[in-house]
């Protein structure tokens, strides 16, 4: 009989997964089906049946699905501040090729969240919502406001207003429009919300020089 001459395979040391790293994964399929499919009929079986673990070890990492929610929610929000702020850091003081890039991130962002979850934030966790108002609020703030003074210096915003009150507009907007009862009641997706609110506001601020760029 032949013996055959083939090395066995070496075995690779694998180096140990992080320990937030399934807790990163928990987050991350918990906020697919949670903006896709709304988070009320998703239940933590669901869940730990995908993530092939028990129920006990989904509930040792986050008491009650409340508490998942938040974790997700705070996981959006870090990824939009996080794409927001690399563009902003890229931008070179370009106010309105920073600005259009800065839409189409929030209209990416806000393309993942779907009408379900909006109908059970609204209806099951009102509080979690506040929480977000204030985070986008934050956001808004931060980021727009430099872009209108970048642009205000650059004369592809209107000098005639403030950048505050542009400022203000669009949180006042955002905040009347962008919330579960509103958003039901006109038929709007966060998309379709944002994309609507930001096209009528910039219109009125950017300048001529600014809209023949």
């Amino acid at each position: 009989m032949r013996t055959s001459s083939a090395k066995p395979l070496k075995q690779v040391r694998r180096k140990p997964e992080p320990a937030k790293a399934p807790l990163r994964r928990m987050v991350a399929v918990a906020r697919e089906h949670f903006f896709a499919h709304g988070f009320r009929g998703v239940t933590m079986d669901d869940l730990a049946a995908e993530l092939g673990m028990s129920k006990k070890t989904l509930y040792a990492a986050f008491p009650s699905k409340t508490a998942l929610l938040r974790a997700v929610l705070l996981d959006k929000i870090g990824c939009v501040e996080r794409d927001l702020d690399k563009i902003m850091a890229q931008s070179g003081g370009d106010a309105l090729t920073a600005l259009h890039r800065l839409l189409a991130c929030m209209q990416h962002h806000t393309g993942e969240i779907q009408p379900p979850f909006v109908r059970d934030i609204r209806r099951e966790s009102p509080d979690l919502f506040k929480l977000v108002e204030e985070r986008r609020r934050a956001i808004i703030q931060r980021h727009f406001g430099s872009i209108f003074a970048q642009g205000r210096r650059s004369g592809s915003i209107r000098r005639d207003i403030p950048t505050g009150l542009i400022v203000e507009m669009l949180l006042s907007a955002v905040q009347a429009i962008m919330n579960p009862a509103k958003m039901e009641e006109l038929g709007l997706t966060p998309k379709t919300g944002y994309t609507a609110i930001t096209s009528v506001i910039l219109d009125g601020v950017i300048t001529g020089k600014g809209k023949s760029k």
